[in-house]
């Protein structure tokens, strides 16, 4: 499901050298009692990348359904947690809170579960460009 962008946060579409209200929002307010569909909320978007706030209560990616970005990812997780699968492994990557993951564009992955019990708030920027193989960042 999405959501349009949170009324307090810049729209930017070329330039990020705009004057624009800085407000104080909170990642865990305005969340959903249940809802059907994970939610992914807009919260920066530019040409070179994107911030949202993915938020899920026992979903999963479907059967037989990979992600294949064109873009970079990083994943940090705020609360909750989530297995994630890499296409060729066969171990699930548990993610808990606090705990960030790079996913470089093109490397097939699956959501295998989140908590069905409480919410998963994630925070995932979206970005292009080259990175530094050395960096495991990935900034």
């Amino acid at each position: 499901m999405r959501s349009p962008l949170y009324s307090w946060a810049p729209s930017f579409v070329g330039s990020m050298a705009q004057d624009v209200e800085m407000n104080c929002p909170n990642l865990y307010r305005d969340i959903p009692e249940s809802a059907r569909d994970e939610v992914f909320e807009s919260l920066i978007q530019t040409r070179h990348l994107k911030l949202e706030r993915i938020i899920s209560k026992g979903h999963a990616t479907p059967p037989g359904k990979w992600y294949d970005e064109d873009s970079e990812e990083w994943v940090l997780l705020l609360k909750g947690s989530a297995g994630l699968l890499f296409e060729g492994e066969t171990e699930v990557q548990v993610m808990g809170p606090g705990d960030t993951l790079h996913i470089p564009s093109h490397r097939r992955h699956r959501v295998e579960w989140t908590d069905p019990e409480k919410e998963t708030i994630w925070l995932a920027l979206h970005y292009h460009g080259t990175r530094d193989n050395n960096d495991e960042t990935g900034l």
